[in-house]
Order: C-alpha cells, then sequence, then structure tokens
C-alpha cells in the first residue's frame, strides 16, 4: 500500500473530545474517523487490524467446534417478546417500526436469534452438544460513550451459543472456552489481562466470567486478592470487614439542621461514617409506583448490580419530588409506606448506636438500634467491596483495580429455551429444553485495547499478530535518483512476501519517520543516501527501538525472522 493512496490523514494535534491514548493516536494516525458520538469509521488501517482479529477469533472458535452462521441485524418483537427482554431492556435498545407498522428491533444481542436457528432443526440429544457464533455489527444505544472504540454505540462483535444436554456438559464446554479466550487475547497481543467472576445481568443464567485488561482508563472496578486466587468484578465482589461496636443508648432525635450527606451529618454530629447508616431510592423500571429503599453503612455505597438481584427487577435511582421522603433525612425507623421495598445491607446486622434520617426536615436520630427499633426479617449484601477490607478466602487484605472488559462467558441455562420452546428427544424418549453457554468478544473495543495498553509517548505499537502492515518502507530523500530507484523496487519484491506500507511521499525526513512511529507498524525500513552509500538499508524494531544496519541482499531473510509470529 502507497501512504500516498491511502485514505486517512496523520496529524499532530490532538482530536478535540479525544480522552484516553487509544482513542487519541488511532484518531491522529488515520484509524478511525468519528461519525458521531459513539459511532466511528474504521479506515483502511484499522480495518485491517480487525480483520486480523477477527481472523484470530475465527481460528479459536473453529479449534472448539464452533460452526459460523450470521444473524439479522434488524429482527421482530415477537422474537425478544417471547423471552420477555423486550420488555425488560431499557432505552439502550432500539425498537422502531417498518413501513409495514410492525414492530422491529436493532440487536444489541442474540441469544433468541441462536434459539431461533436451532429450534425444529436441532430435535435430538445426539444432536449435542453444538456452537454457533458470528461476527456481526450491533446497536446499543449507550448512555455515555466514551474513550474511542472502547464504549461505542455501534460495534463489531462475535458472539457465540453453545447447547447441551446437561449442565455437566456446559460446564465441560465452557473450560474449553475459557482457554480458548485466554488464547485469543494472548494471540492479539495484550499483556495484563486477567479473568473475573463477573454478574450475569441482562444475560441471566447462573455463572459467568468476564476478561478484564487491566488499566488505569478502565470503568469496571475490579476486586482482587495479591495473595491468592481470588478475583472478581466489583459487581459480584464479597469480603470479610470489621464491625464496630459502639454503646447502647436510648434514641434520640436531634437537630441536624441543612446536614444532608453523610459527610456533613458526621460533621455535625462528630460521628464516625461507621456509626450512621445510608439510604439510597431506586425506583422500579415500568412501576411508577413502587419504590425501593437501600440502607447501608455510612462508610459504605450501594452494589446496583447486588441490589438489583435482590429486588429482582431492573431498578434506577428514583427523583424524590412528590414520593413523601425527605432527601437527606430518610431514616429506618418508623419507615414504610405502600409500594415500598425495604433493603438493609449485612454490615449493619447487629448494630446499635447509629444515627440516621428521622424522616423530617432538619433533623436525625442517634442511639439508632436496629434490633429493637425496627423490624429487619433479613439482611442482604448490597454493598460495594471497599479496597482494604479482607479476602473471603485467605483473609488478606483486598486491592481494587480498574479494568477494561475485553470478552465475557455466560453459563446461560434454560432462560432462553424455556421461554421459547426449544426442546430436544433424549434417549428415553423425554422432552427437556436444551442449556446454553454464551460467549462474546468486541472487536473494535479489543483493538482499542490493544492500542490503550501498548502505546508509548510517540503513538501506537502494535504487535506483529494484529499490525496493520509489518513493514513500513520508509525512503529518505525521495529526489535522489538512487533512493527512489532502489525503494521501488524494493517495494515490488517485498510486497510479495510481506505486509508493505510503502511511504512514498515526498515530505520530510523528520515527518516520514515520527508518522511511521505514530503508525506503530512493526518494523520499519529506512533507506536513504547514507545507508545506501554501503548497499544497506536501516531497520528499526518499533517496540523496542532497536536498530539494525542491513545488506540489501540480506533483508528479505532478516525480515523474515524479525516477522515471523
Amino acid at each position: 500500500m502507497r501512504i500516498s493512496h491511502m485514505v486517512g490523514e496523520r496529524t499532530k494535534e490532538t482530536p478535540a473530545g479525544a480522552s484516553v491514548k487509544s482513542q487519541i493516536f488511532l484518531m491522529r494516525a488515520g484509524y478511525i474517523k468519528q461519525v458521531s458520538n459513539g459511532i466511528y469509521t474504521l479506515l483502511p488501517p484499522a480495518q485491517r487490524v480487525s480483520k486480523k482479529i477477527q481472523a484470530i477469533i475465527r481460528e479459536e472458535m473453529d479449534k472448539i467446534d464452533g460452526q459460523e452462521v450470521l444473524f439479522p441485524v434488524v429482527m421482530p418483537k415477537e422474537l425478544w417478546e417471547k423471552s420477555g427482554r423486550y420488555y425488560s431492556i431499557g432505552e439502550e435498545m432500539v425498537r422502531f417500526k417498518d413501513r409495514s407498522n410492525r414492530d422491529m428491533l436493532l440487536g444489541m444481542t442474540h441469544e433468541e436469534a441462536a434459539v431461533h436457528a436451532c429450534q425444529n432443526i436441532i430435535k435430538s440429544y445426539d444432536q449435542l452438544p453444538l456452537m454457533i457464533y458470528q461476527i456481526q455489527t450491533k446497536f446499543r444505544d449507550e448512555a455515555r460513550p466514551r474513550a474511542g472504540l472502547i464504549r461505542v454505540k455501534e460495534f463489531t462483535m462475535k458472539d457465540a451459543y453453545s447447547f447441551h444436554t446437561s449442565n455437566e456438559d456446559l460446564e465441560e464446554y465452557y473450560s474449553r472456552a475459557f482457554d480458548a479466550y485466554n488464547r485469543i487475547f494472548q494471540r492479539v497481543g495484550m499483556k495484563n489481562f486477567i479473568s473475573v467472576k463477573s454478574d450475569n445481568g441482562m444475560m441471566g443464567g447462573n455463572c459467568a466470567h468476564e476478561f478484564m485488561l487491566l488499566t488505569d482508563i478502565g470503568e469496571d472496578s475490579i476486586v482482587i486478592c495479591p495473595h491468592c486466587d481470588y478475583k472478581s468484578n466489583m459487581e459480584v465482589a464479597v469480603s470479610n470487614y470489621a464491625k464496630p461496636k459502639f454503646e447502647d443508648s436510648p434514641i434520640k432525635e436531634v437537630f441536624t439542621g441543612e446536614a444532608k450527606s453523610i459527610e456533613e451529618v458526621c460533621a455535625y454530629l462528630h460521628l464516625p461514617a461507621e456509626q450512621t447508616m445510608k439510604a439510597v431510592c431506586y425506583a422500579v423500571v415500568g412501576d411508577d409506583k413502587e419504590t425501593v429503599v437501600a440502607f447501608v453503612r455510612g462508610d459504605k455505597e450501594v452494589n446496583e448490580a447486588k441490589l438489583k438481584k435482590v429486588v429482582g427487577k431492573e431498578i434506577a435511582v428514583k427523583d424524590l419530588e412528590g414520593s413523601g421522603l425527605v432527601k437527606g433525612n430518610i431514616g429506618i425507623v418508623g419507615l414504610g409506606q405502600e409500594h415500598m421495598t425495604i433493603i438493609v445491607d449485612k454490615s449493619l446486622e447487629g448494630m446499635q448506636g447509629l444515627c440516621c434520617g428521622a424522616n423530617k426536615e432538619e433533623y436525625h436520630l442517634v442511639g439508632v438500634n436496629l434490633a429493637r427499633d425496627a423490624k429487619i426479617d433479613k439482611f442482604y449484601d448490597i454493598a460495594k467491596v471497599k479496597e482494604g477490607e479482607l479476602c473471603p478466602i485467605c483473609g488478606q487484605p483486598l486491592k481494587v483495580e480498574r479494568g477494561i472488559e475485553i470478552g465475557n462467558i455466560f453459563q446461560l441455562g434454560t432462560k432462553y429455551t424455556k421461554s421459547m420452546g426449544m426442546t430436544v428427544t433424549m434417549p428415553d424418549g423425554s422432552q427437556i429444553n436444551p442449556i446454553m453457554g454464551c460467549y462474546g468478544i468486541g472487536v473494535g473495543r479489543c483493538l482499542a485495547s490493544v492500542a490503550e495498553e501498548l502505546s508509548d509517548d510517540k503513538g501506537l505499537v502494535w504487535p506483529m499478530s494484529i499490525a496493520p502492515w509489518q513493514v513500513y518502507l520508509c525512503p529518505l530523500r525521495n529526489d535522489d535518483e538512487k533512493v527512489s530507484a532502489v525503494a521501488e523496487e524494493l517495494y515490488k519484491s517485498l510486497s510479495e512476501k510481506f505486509e508493505v506500507l510503502y511511504d512514498d511521499r515526498h515530505v520530510s525526513a523528520g515527518v516520514k519517520l515520527t508518522d511511521s512511529e505514530l503508525m506503530g507498524i512493526p518494523v520499519r525500513v529506512v533507506v536513504s543516501p547514507r545507508s545506501l552509500a554501503q548497499n544497506q538499508a536501516e531497520i528499526t524494531l518499533r517496540a523496542s527501538g532497536e536498530k539494525i544496519m542491513v545488506d540489501l541482499k540480506d533483508l528479505e531473510s532478516e525480515l523474515s525472522r524479525l516477522t515471523k509470529i
């Protein structure tokens, strides 16, 4: 490929709105161009990287007996009504009517389509297990797209779906998929990634793992024990922690004025946060009347994923306007009204001498003893784990790190096959709903994650396995007839064996060398009047900066060695 003919340009300026390294360099180096918020065009270099990632994914999916299919992007409402997700998924799913006034939607995931594809075709136990997968465009109307390709609205994803006759069979295949995912991320060049137990979320099912690239720009919190193998997404993480004991005393109403937040109340009453109760109110999606009030210890935060599992419904932070609840003064004593569910965290179990809201403006209660002053049938784990709390396995202090989700796998159970009526016949003639697994990788996010992890202060640094081109051929002084002639000849001969990006532009050496570093091609070959005086070319390795002078006659063999994966 000649750079002079390539679509895309390289710039020095940081694009407006670009916030992380991968986004900045992919835009500056002419890999991607923003169309709208969360929507990007992949220009030729990025498309070449994407296709290489897809090829690796296909190879690994085929190794575990996957069969590639292609589901539609657009699906009818009826398909998703059967599973119940047409109504349970919120505004992130795009719904519309076609010209016949039929309700349709854009696929953001394809469990329903996978069941539909196999239903009435896969009829017998001896056709299972099987796995089908696709690499397809999806659309999710993200409320807050960020960081370029890391969180977008439109994206290319590999999603796979397996079908089984028993949980044991699913678990065996799940392990094979788990290993395949590790190979995929290793092959695309990622270094600092881990797998963690995660929340099933809208997918449903019994068990799930996420593969996370550990990085400071990640939006997910990962709880890790440095002393044992415990790793978990914050959504499902658990810990052990001390419960301070406070003196039991009579309950009393105290004036707190404008103090509303835990910090303000603690400062006003000279109490530690551990001696207070925090109330957070939620609405139930689709039910205007229902209110959920979650109580946690004042030094903790509500874990909405855990709370949602307890409630069993979708929830959202509630606007208290007109609710009868006094924002900043909500307390558990005497609280309770029609259409209200109260959930109390385990951090408060057995506590006494507490402070909470008095359910009226400008007042709080102190000396609250939960066993005496409130009727609580059950305590739940609905709080986020904090760094320094103790590992549930080995008892050592936990760390909280940031990560980007690069892939996920789920044991779905029969959530979809049962609701959609898919059955297979067993050896004894009985009918069962097949048990499903689901396995996803976002291709664009994978591309951006590699760029985020491996880039340096000069630009992108692609591993050989997914680099858009292997060799950046860089003649300096194109106005020199010998340089120009040798470069043209090298481009023709090397292109027969390698993927070569030829910088044939009539620009300064500084521009060419800077652009080569920005684009991140693994091997740069420079021919210049100085190198040709010795009948040599200069090779520079992008990742290490190592320089090698090579005789022209040995250039091809040296490149073969350097580009070998």
